[in-house]
């Protein structure tokens, strides 16, 4: 069944915001920018949760990009940020004042998290036939 403009521009702005949010971070991740290694640091995991972190967060987005894959890359972006949330509100706090950052990064996967949850609730018809794709049935 075809979806209507405001539903395919929608999903589009959706995804593309959540794509270049998660695509905006590899630079930061691969370099081993300040702010990427304290955080990594602080959580026990530098340099190999930063660097896999930022794999999935490239396949999450890239995902999200292909009309085909759209809610695997939503389910994996989710996947992945509530973790970055996740130690956020555990460990490294909202602000992270250390390195400059009064909450950016926070809102940044607040954003992602949001936006995903949008994206994978437009696309929820496609979920059944994910499902089946992956648990092999018919």
């Amino acid at each position: 069944m075809p979806h209507s403009k405001v539903f395919v521009i929608a999903s589009w702005t959706l995804r593309v915001i959540t794509a270049a949010i998660l695509l905006q971070t590899l630079f930061f991740k691969f370099t081993g920018a300040r702010e990427s290694v304290y955080i990594f640091s602080t959580l026990g995991m530098e340099p190999w949760g930063r660097i896999g972190s930022d794999v999935f967060e490239f396949i999450a987005s890239v995902l999200l990009l292909i009309s085909s894959t759209v809610t695997i890359g939503a389910l994996l972006s989710i996947g992945v940020i509530s973790g970055a949330i996740y130690f956020h509100l555990t460990r490294l706090g909202i602000a992270l004042t250390a390195v400059g950052d009064n909450g950016e990064l926070f809102a940044l996967a607040t954003a992602v998290f949001v936006c995903s949850a949008l994206v994978l609730a437009r696309h929820r018809t496609d979920l059944p036939a994910v499902a089946r794709r992956f648990l092999g049935a018919s």
